[in-house]
């Protein structure tokens, strides 16, 4: 052991802080590598998704401690609802909640998918008339081009 030389924190003027060899490289591999770094990629993995599970549980339990909403986000009153067993064979007898407006707003999101598709098919079916325009003009531009280069011929000789 060199007196001085294996000192912590680069303290070589104190004779008292030195370590023997095997115990400083113990502190730099304990610096180097903590222990979470050691840990399973497959478990870090699980753990992750422990936490976001107890995440959403502790979410879902604030929400219930409000009870049952009394209104709809949109201003509508809530329906409470329970499912027939004669629906679907999961879950018979479930209760939900849905919107009074519930129906009226799905079809007016029907009514305006159905108008953004149609005026995508409309602007489908231009994009060869386009590509015939742009295919003349680019043919105007290049005999305008052409007559250009043949005036400057003419005026500049």
């Amino acid at each position: 052991m060199i007196p001085g030389l294996l000192a912590l924190r680069g303290d070589f003027t104190n004779p008292r802080a030195t370590l023997s060899a095997g115990h400083f490289l113990q502190l730099i591999d304990d610096g180097v590598s903590p222990p979470r770094a050691q840990m399973d990629p497959a478990e870090e993995i699980r753990d992750r998704k422990r936490q976001k599970e107890h995440i959403v549980m502790l979410r879902f339990v604030s929400d219930s401690e409000y009870g049952i909403p009394r209104r709809c986000p949109c201003g509508g009153s809530i329906i409470d609802e329970v499912r027939g067993k004669e629906e679907y064979d999961t879950l018979p007898g479930k209760r939900f909640f849905t919107c009074t407006n519930y129906q009226a707003s799905v079809q007016e999101e029907i009514k305006r998918l159905t108008t953004r598709l149609e005026e995508a098919e409309q602007v489908i079916k231009g994009v060869p008339n386009l590509i015939k325009h742009i295919e003349t003009l680019e043919a105007q531009v290049y005999n305008l081009t052409v007559q250009v280069a043949d005036l400057e011929k003419l005026c500049f000789e």
